[in-house]
C-alpha cells in the first residue's frame, strides 16, 4: 500500500492568475483542459478552446510557450476539421526521450457519443500544426476514449484515459479511468481499471485522472469527479494514490477521503488540473475553472 508520502498541490484560488480567457462570456464557452510540460527552460501548455453546444463545441487545440508560466505565445493550433471531428477535448503534450514532440488529441465522432485519441508527432512544437494524425486509441462501439495523461520512465510509457460506456445514449457521460502501457507511446495495451466512482460519494457518476506525479514507486494523481449527470462539464478535483507493482506497471488507485476542490462560482467546476515541475525546483499548476458568468477560464498558480 501507499505510505502517503507523495504530495500533489491543489488550487487555492485566491492566488491564481488567468492565463487564457474563454472565447465567450456564457456557460459552455471554455478555455482550459490544460496539459503542461517544461522543455529547454520553457513551459509549454496545450489546451482546448470550446464554444457552447450549437456554436461549435470544442473548436481547437492550442499549443503555447512561456518563459514565466504566465504570459504565453501561441506556437501551433489545430482545429477540429483536421480530425473530421464534431469536437475536440483535452490534448496531452509530451516530448519523447529522443526529443520528438507529440500531441495526443481527443476527437469526437460526429453524430455519436464516441471519442478516440489521435497522435500528432513532429520535430518541433510548431511542426505539430502540420503533422498527419494517427489514431492510437480507437475505442469501439461499446466505449469512447478521451483525455489521456501520460508518464514515461524506465519501464516504458504509461497512460491513464477516461473511458465512457456507450450502451446508453443518456448515460454516456459516465466514465472510469483506465490504465494502459506501451513500449513506444503509440501501440497501447490496456491493463486495468485505475479508478472508478464511489457509490454515494461526490465522484459517484464518474472519474477522470488529470495529472500524475510519480515519486519512487508511489503515484499520486489529481482527478475530476462528479456525483450526477447534471454535473457534467462542472466536475471538481480530488486526489487518489497508488503504487507500482512488481511488473513495473501501476496498480489501482485509492481516492482520498476528503472534500473535492471547486471554483467559488456556481456551479463550482474546477477540473483538468495539470502539474509541472519548474527548472528552479518549484511547481506550478494549471486548471480550468468556472467563473462568475458561467464561462470557464484557464488559470495557474504556484504550488
Amino acid at each position: 500500500m501507499s505510505t502517503g508520502t507523495t504530495t500533489l498541490p491543489l488550487p487555492r484560488w485566491e492566488e491564481s492568475t488567468v492565463v487564457v480567457e474563454p472565447p465567450g462570456t456564457e456557460p459552455g464557452a471554455w478555455s482550459g483542459a490544460p496539459s503542461s510540460i517544461v522543455s529547454d527552460g520553457q513551459i509549454y501548455l496545450a489546451y482546448r478552446l470550446r464554444l457552447p453546444i450549437g456554436a461549435g463545441r470544442g473548436i481547437a487545440n492550442v499549443i503555447a510557450r512561456s518563459a514565466d508560466g504566465l504570459a504565453f505565445e501561441v506556437v501551433a493550433e489545430v482545429d477540429k476539421d483536421r480530425f473530421g471531428a464534431e469536437s475536440l477535448e483535452r490534448p496531452a503534450i509530451v516530448r519523447t526521450p529522443e526529443g520528438r514532440w507529440r500531441l495526443y488529441v481527443s476527437a469526437a465522432t460526429p453524430g455519436t457519443k464516441h471519442w478516440r485519441v489521435d497522435l500528432l508527432e513532429a520535430d518541433t512544437p510548431e511542426g505539430l500544426a502540420g503533422a498527419v494524425p494517427v489514431t492510437v486509441l480507437a475505442g469501439d462501439e461499446a466505449a469512447g476514449v478521451k483525455d489521456p495523461v501520460l508518464h514515461h520512465d524506465e519501464h516504458g510509457w504509461h497512460l491513464w484515459a477516461s473511458v465512457h460506456p456507450l450502451e446508453s445514449w443518456d448515460d454516456a457521460d459516465r466514465m472510469t479511468t483506465e490504465y494502459a502501457t506501451s513500449p513506444d507511446g503509440v501501440h497501447w495495451t490496456w491493463r486495468r481499471t485505475a479508478l472508478r466512482g464511489r457509490p454515494g460519494a461526490w465522484d459517484a457518476r464518474g472519474v477522470r485522472v488529470s495529472s500524475v506525479q510519480v515519486i519512487g514507486d508511489e503515484i499520486t494523481v489529481a482527478y475530476d469527479g462528479r456525483a450526477t449527470a447534471g454535473e457534467n462539464w462542472e466536475e471538481r478535483t480530488g486526489v487518489a494514490r497508488g503504487v507500482r507493482l512488481p511488473d513495473g506497471t501501476f496498480g489501482e488507485l485509492t481516492a482520498e477521503e476528503r472534500d473535492p476542490v471547486g471554483s467559488p462560482h456556481a456551479p463550482y467546476g474546477l477540473r483538468y488540473l495539470s502539474l509541472v515541475d519548474l527548472p528552479d525546483g518549484g511547481q506550478r499548476i494549471y486548471y480550468e475553472a468556472t467563473r462568475a458568468d458561467g464561462a470557464h477560464d484557464l488559470r495557474t498558480e504556484l504550488a
